[in-house]
């Protein structure tokens, strides 16, 4: 099964709110742009963990996509890419939501 953010994100990738790669989402989180930034789940821990040192200076959260990988993720998007960030409060707040909805239902 795969993440339920990932139909969200593909509204908010046509709105333009999206960062989309490693270099795209540091820039958006150093610059205060990012709301949340997400990781597919063959991300390696070393890049999450720079990643996440940088996002938790400016309190952004960041969430494993436990069910997408990279593949998946681009396929969906239409951008290579592993790791993004969300520029918007209003899909920022309801990816976090359905993420929280599926951890609930058992499916992580």
């Amino acid at each position: 099964m795969s993440d339920p953010a990932l139909s969200l994100l593909g509204f908010a990738a046509k709105a333009g709110k999206l960062s989309f790669g490693t270099h795209a989402t540091e820039f958006a989180v150093e610059s205060g742009k990012a709301r949340l930034v997400l990781v597919a789940n063959d991300i390696s821990e070393k890049s999450i963990k720079e990643l996440k040192f940088k996002a938790d200076k400016k309190q952004i959260p960041v969430i494993k996509l436990k069910n997408t990988d990279k593949t998946t993720l681009s396929e969906r998007l239409g951008k290579n890419c592993g790791i993004l960030a969300v520029n918007d409060d209003g899909f920022a707040s309801a990816v976090l939501k359905k993420q929280e909805e599926f951890a609930h239902d058992g499916e992580i």
